[in-house]
């Protein structure tokens, strides 16, 4: 499995796109959420939006979905294709109803099944998306009162999204999996809705070594150095784990 980060950056990050993903494996891309920057990255790569088999939602904040709408419109009219969108089921309503139904909505009747062919996913799970794919939604704290997952892929890969500080959690997918992790960063105190520098600082040497940070903001590069056994992930960087 290979990953790569169309983006690193947080909500409001200007030099980095929005934090979402491809995954690769065997000649399936996937792709980990698509927020408003998501097409911009894309073109900047060079990746025809065409060439995406899948898509994957973990929450429905902006930079997480918010690029959806160009997503759909140009795959049913410039492309005349209906790519997998898999959803966890209890996203699903709020996805279409509160966020996607204004804009890509143009006949009553029309549902987000018009757009795309929708894949609900139960937490905690385990599903084979693709041979040799397999994704596990794991339900994680992010905003108070609002649905988000984190997953584990291949039973060897944890992405977090967005999340608070879980350091059981953390160092049981290192320990007990073996797991990388791929970890939403704030820099700055307090983290509240994310995970902080200095609460990730607290984990043990032996689980940090594992960790690579994302979602960061355009200091970035202020805190190199400065992230004890953890390094950065960049963008556009292809990862093979």
């Amino acid at each position: 499995m290979d990953i790569l980060m169309l983006g690193t950056g947080s909500a409001w990050a200007k030099n980095y796109y929005n934090n979402n993903a491809l995954l690769f494996a065997n000649e399936f891309t996937l792709m980990i959420d698509c927020g408003i920057t998501a097409p911009a990255a894309l073109h900047a790569l060079g990746k025809p939006i065409d060439e995406i088999d899948a898509l994957l939602v973990t929450h429905i904040h902006g930079d997480h979905v918010g690029g959806l709408e160009e997503i759909a419109f140009r795959m049913r009219f410039e492309f005349r294709k209906k790519p997998i969108l898999f959803v966890p089921a209890k996203l699903l309503e709020p996805l279409w109803e509160h966020t996607l139904k204004g804009g890509l909505q143009q006949w009553e009747h029309e549902t987000l099944e018009d757009f795309f062919q929708v894949k609900p996913l139960e937490e905690g799970k385990a599903l084979e998306l693709h041979p040799g794919l397999r994704v596990e939604l794991i339900r994680t704290e992010h905003i108070p009162g609002k649905i988000s997952y984190s997953l584990l892929v291949n039973d060897s890969f944890f992405y977090s999204s967005d999340m608070q500080f879980a350091p059981e959690l953390v160092t049981r997918m290192v320990r007990e999996k073996g797991c990388t992790v791929f970890h939403d960063c704030q820099l700055k105190p307090p983290g509240i809705v994310h995970a902080a520098l200095d609460e990730l600082l607290t984990l043990p040497e032996d689980v940090q070594e594992r960790i690579y940070l994302m979602h960061y903001p355009d200091n970035k590069d202020e805190f190199v150095g400065r992230t004890g056994k953890m390094q950065f992930v960049e963008q556009h960087r292809r990862y093979r784990f």
